[in-house]
């Protein structure tokens, strides 16, 4: 059973939901990233969504473009990013990392090497944003082969045909991304995203996790009482940006202890 299942199956049987925190590996400064990893999970993190910098973030909205243009200023590569989860795993081997990025740092290494370098190092699932399952067969299966689990979009433009063909070639969980738009967008509606939860529920089996519109503990709770996990990025990007490299820690920390109580209804 993978981390990723491991983790949920916990949670559901606790009544409880997941938080799944997002930052950008070498933001603010590369040194930081895995003390920032720890302190997510003692904050309350039940799985960690890394993000690998790239230069063309098409999905990321402002706040996280800069993120990776402060990781790239510090020449941080797609090989460093699985160095860091490496030193991560030596003292933490219970929660799952998902690497969140693009395909062109993947193709340049190579799926197999990619792959085979992520079970090494102890990645437990890969979101690519621009490879869409139709085109990404061949991936998927170095990825599956490797203990990987492809994690997978959907949005509220999504057509029902297409979700069930995503939530057919998704592993771990599905990824609902909750608003039209990029990272960090706003005008959240929660009744239309609990409903959009409850279309994809009915065609699977896997946990759903919602992000994309998570900015404050309210929101957080909200999103809780109606998916199986929470994802919290731009907010998270944000605090570490205003903290610098001296607060970003504690700030974080307390950041996840809020957006952990909210969602637990403490």
């Amino acid at each position: 059973m993978s981390r990723i299942q491991t983790v949920f199956e916990r949670l559901q049987r606790q009544g409880r939901k997941a938080l799944v925190p997002f930052i950008t590996a070498g933001d603010p400064h590369p040194r930081l990233t895995v003390p920032l990893m720890h302190t997510l999970v003692e904050g309350g993190a039940d799985l960690i969504e890394l993000g690998v910098p790239f230069s063309d973030p098409m999905a990321d909205g402002p706040t996280i473009q800069r993120a990776s243009e402060r990781a790239l200023a510090h020449k941080v590569r797609l090989r460093d990013v699985l160095d860091m989860v490496a030193q991560f795993r030596q003292h933490d081997a219970q929660t799952p990392i998902v690497l969140m990025g693009y395909g062109n740092p993947i193709e340049a290494m190579g799926w197999e090497t990619f792959a085979a370098r992520c079970e090494e190092v102890g990645v437990d699932g890969v979101l690519t944003v621009d490879f869409p399952p139709e085109e990404s067969s061949e991936a998927f299966a170095q990825l599956i082969r490797h203990h990987l689990d492809p994690i997978l979009l959907l949005a509220p433009t999504t057509a029902p045909e297409r979700v069930a063909a995503v939530v057919n070639a998704a592993r771990g969980f599905v990824y609902y991304v909750s608003l039209r738009g990029v990272t960090g967008a706003t005008h959240l509606d929660i009744a239309d995203v609990a409903a959009k939860v409850a279309a994809i529920r009915s065609m699977t089996t896997l946990p759903v996790g919602v992000g994309f519109g998570v900015r404050d503990a309210a929101t957080a709770k909200a999103i809780a009482a109606i998916a199986d996990a929470v994802v919290v990025g731009s907010r998270i990007v944000q605090e570490i940006e205003h903290s610098g490299e001296q607060h970003a820690i504690p700030h974080v920390k307390k950041l996840m202890m809020e957006l952990r109580a909210a969602i637990d209804g403490n």
